[in-house]
């Protein structure tokens, strides 16, 4: 979890995606992801998790649906919700906190 702990320290905002390939509507989320990815560009962090790899971190969190999207920054949740997002809320959002 150290890992987890580089990931989200960071200066700009850092979105996580947890899915699992299983979840249509995770899978349904990857193409929006690439499209807020690209739209941040260095201004910020898209980072996807698997919950099936990463079971712990997801349990430690308290993951119960998917997708369950996050925002951190400087280490600090700012942001969170379950469920599809489009790619302009998320983009908004991220932007409140560039």
């Amino acid at each position: 979890m150290s890992k987890f702990g580089e990931l989200i320290d960071l200066n700009v905002p850092v979105l996580l995606d947890f899915y699992a390939d299983w979840n249509e509507q995770s899978t349904a989320m990857h193409p929006v992801l690439r499209d807020v990815a690209a739209a941040l560009g260095d201004k910020g962090k898209v980072i996807k998790i698997d919950v099936v790899k990463n079971q712990e971190l997801a349990d430690a969190l308290r993951v119960k649906s998917l997708p369950t999207l996050m925002i951190y920054k400087r280490g600090e949740m700012v942001w969170r919700q379950s469920g599809e997002q489009d790619a302009n809320t998320l983009i908004g959002i991220l932007n409140e906190y560039i």
